[in-house]
């Protein structure tokens, strides 16, 4: 089935069938267009509530029964109770049966199969701490097809999202109608993207139910993927952790906007070189790069655009369509710059403070910079650019000092950051990861140094005003949020993804509105 086909399923794991019909209609209520009732997660004794449970759905329903799963081991993993469940469900003429591929190999299904009406049977087989290629794949998918499965099913644990590559690619070429799911954090994007290479259905949770699934409210909401279809073009956030970001709130509505056929997903990678060598189609167009991955990306793109080369970081990646090369920018340097500039200068148009208009407001600034991964490199070079005074915090005083030298600037020590104060009216500029989500009650310096800071900035923007922001202004310094700098980099970074502008006034609004 293509991609505007694809079904977005909610699986239900209840101990008891009100728990199960209550999670029915939420799930309805959040768009799903069927459910998996997991007969097995539920505590019962007789057979006749699994009959009810049937009877009452509200919507579509897949019926399954895992022998193997923790309840069933735990309750009642009894080949015999699973027959008779399956065959009520389709005596009952329910939209889906799954029968596990170990049911359907040991069992003489023959029967079953005559029972049903209009039932369709999904023949399933999780594949647990195997990593298949694609010809192994292939050839557990034609033994299930043979056993008179509708569609097939293959559940995979992923340590990394390269483990993904097979999948999508047997999902391309299948033949038959396959639903392909996958455990962990590292496998979200298989339900994400499996609708453009042609999965059967995707499967989504309520809110915050099943680690690795992405909600039913994003993909209806956020990823709307029944838009999606075979020439839907792959961004995505490469970063570490991931599920922080608010990319995909902005760009996919973005996307959409201005009619361009996209989606953007967050992409949890441990290894960006192993990446690239993985993903080499065009279908995967281009990338916004994160923690910790910012330097390493340099060196697995073909070129670099020179402020790029000079920072030593990539925060953007884009595959040029003409022949699959790799090209490498930063917007974050002038993103957090700008933003800086524009709030001094607001403060200074405010107090009446006359200035060169072809200067910047940094310029002789004394910059005390904590942080020198991808962002803090960003940072010091365009402060650099503007002819402040740089100097360098950082917990690995080495990183410190070879940012420093590169920049023409001066490392610092960490454990002094607190006492270090060679004069007023300094701008204070957080790029490491002190004060992010969920650590929202650190802060990289103590509040009673902040009266030193003319602007205090931080890169941090989960939560837009941390703890960090909360004291500077309290001290009476300029603050800017990490979400300024995130705004004008995005936006730099949607041109570049569609060669186009961005809708700036629809970008900032939906940041305000939604953020």
């Amino acid at each position: 089935m293509g991609g505007n086909g694809v079904l977005v399923c909610a699986p239900l794991e209840c101990e008891t069938l009100e728990g199960m019909l209550a999670a029915m209609d939420k799930a309805k209520a959040q768009g799903a267009d069927l459910v998996e009732l997991r007969v097995d997660a539920m505590s019962f004794g007789l057979v006749s509530e699994v009959e009810e449970l049937i009877r009452r759905r509200t919507l579509p329903a897949i019926v399954s029964f895992r022998l193997n799963s923790a309840r069933a081991a735990q309750k009642h993993n009894d080949k015999t109770t699973c027959l008779r469940v399956l065959r009520l469900a389709l005596e009952l003429d329910v939209e889906f049966v799954e029968m596990e591929h170990e049911v359907v190999s040991h069992f003489d299904i023959d029967e079953l199969m005559d029972k049903r009406s209009s039932s369709k049977i999904i023949v399933s087989r999780y594949l647990n701490g195997e990593k298949p290629s694609k010809e192994k794949l292939g050839n557990f998918i034609a033994s299930m097809q043979s056993s008179g499965a509708d569609v097939i099913k293959l559940l995979v644990e992923v340590d990394y999202i390269t483990d993904l590559a097979p999948i999508f690619q047997l999902l391309t070429s299948c033949q038959v109608p396959l639903i392909a799911t996958t455990v962990g954090d590292r496998g979200l994007i298989s339900q994400l993207l499996g609708p453009k290479f042609g999965g059967f259905l995707a499967y989504g949770s309520l809110e915050g139910a099943i680690p690795g699934l992405p909600t039913l409210t994003s993909l209806k909401q956020v990823y709307k993927i029944e838009h999606m279809n075979a020439d839907t073009k792959v961004f995505g956030l490469i970063s570490n952790p991931v599920g922080h970001s608010k990319g995909p709130l902005l760009h996919n509505p973005s996307f959409r906007h201005v009619g361009f056929n996209g989606i953007y997903v967050p992409m949890l990678v441990d290894d960006i070189e192993e990446f690239f060598k993985v993903y080499t189609s065009q279908d995967f167009a281009g990338f916004s790069v994160g923690i910790p991955h910012k330097e390493a990306a340099v060196a697995c793109c073909d070129e670099v655009h020179p402020l790029a080369k000079s920072i030593g970081a990539v925060n953007t990646i884009v595959r040029r369509p003409t022949d699959g090369k790799l090209i490498g920018y930063n917007t974050d340097c002038e993103a957090s710059i700008t933003a800086i500039e524009d709030a001094l200068r607001e403060r200074h148009a405010a107090n009446e403070e006359a200035r060169a208009m072809d200067s910047s407001p940094i310029a002789g600034k004394a910059f005390v910079l904590v942080g020198a991964g991808g962002a803090g490199r960003a940072l010091a070079f365009g402060a650099k650019s503007r002819g402040a005074r740089v100097f360098v915090f950082n917990r690995n005083f080495k990183r410190a000092k070879a940012l420093a030298n590169a920049v023409s600037g001066e490392a610092v020590r960490y454990e002094h950051l607190d006492t270090f104060c060679p004069e007023q009216g300094m701008i204070l500029a957080n790029a490491s990861v002190v004060g992010m989500e969920p650590h929202t009650d650190k802060s990289p310096v103590s509040k009673e140094v902040l009266g030193a800071y003319e602007l205090v900035f931080d890169a941090v923007y989960t939560p837009r005003n941390t703890k960090l922001l909360q004291e500077a202004a309290q001290a009476g310094a300029v603050v800017v949020s990490g979400m300024e700098m995130f705004i004008r980099q995005a936006l730099n970074q949607f041109r570049l993804f569609t060669s186009g502008l961005a809708p700036e006034e629809f970008m900032r609004k939906l940041v305000l509105e939604q953020f």
